[in-house]
C-alpha cells in the first residue's frame, strides 16, 4: 500500500544499512493512504466539474446562515483571498453562486448559492458523507476511537499540532 516514493525510500534506507525503519513505513502509509483519498476525492468530483476546493466552497456557502464574503470564505476554508478568487469565479462560472454588492457597505461582496448551488452542495454532501463513511466501515467503534486517539497523538508531535 506505499506509494512508489516510499517504497524507494525505504529501500534505499535499507541499502545503506540504516536501522529499522521505526514508524517510518507507518508514516508512509499514512500518507499514501491520504493520497489515495485525494485521488478517489477528485475523481468522484470531476464529473460535476469540480476540484476539491470548489467543493469546500459549496459546503460552506450550502451551510451558512447567510450570504459569506469572500474574506470569510476564504479563512474558513484555511486558504488565501487569491485562491478563493479565482474559485469563485469558476462557481459564478457555472452558475452555481452569485456575488452582491452589500447592502450596507456598497465596497464589500458577499457570496450566495444559486438554487443549482444549493442542489448541488447538498447531493455532493451527503454523497461524499456516505463515501468517507464506506471507507470506514470495517472497523469497529472500539477501533475508530484508538485510530483517532493514534491520529491525535501524532498530530500533537507535528509543528503544526504543537502551533497555539
Amino acid at each position: 500500500m506505499l506509494a512508489p516514493k516510499h517504497q524507494a525510500f525505504l529501500a534505499e534506507m535499507q541499502r545503506r544499512g540504516q536501522p529499522a525503519p521505526d514508524g517510518l513505513t507507518q508514516c508512509f502509509q499514512l500518507l499514501s493512504l491520504a493520497a489515495a483519498i485525494d485521488q478517489d476525492c477528485a475523481r468522484r468530483l470531476a464529473p460535476q466539474d469540480l476540484s476539491e476546493g470548489r467543493f469546500v466552497l459549496l459546503i460552506l456557502l450550502q451551510g451558512a446562515e447567510q450570504a459569506l464574503s469572500p474574506h470569510q470564505l476564504a479563512e474558513r476554508a484555511g486558504v488565501t483571498r487569491a485562491t478563493v478568487t479565482g474559485l469563485l469565479d469558476g462557481l459564478q462560472r457555472d452558475g452555481l453562486l452569485e456575488r452582491h454588492a452589500d447592502a450596507d457597505d456598497k465596497r464589500r461582496i458577499n457570496v450566495c448559492l444559486t438554487a443549482a448551488g444549493e442542489a448541488l452542495a447538498v447531493s455532493l454532501f451527503d454523497q461524499h458523507t456516505q463515501w468517507i463513511r464506506g471507507l470506514f466501515a470495517d472497523l469497529s467503534s472500539a477501533e475508530r476511537r484508538l485510530l483517532s486517539g493514534l491520529l491525535c497523538r501524532i498530530w500533537a508531535r507535528t509543528d503544526a499540532g504543537r502551533a497555539p
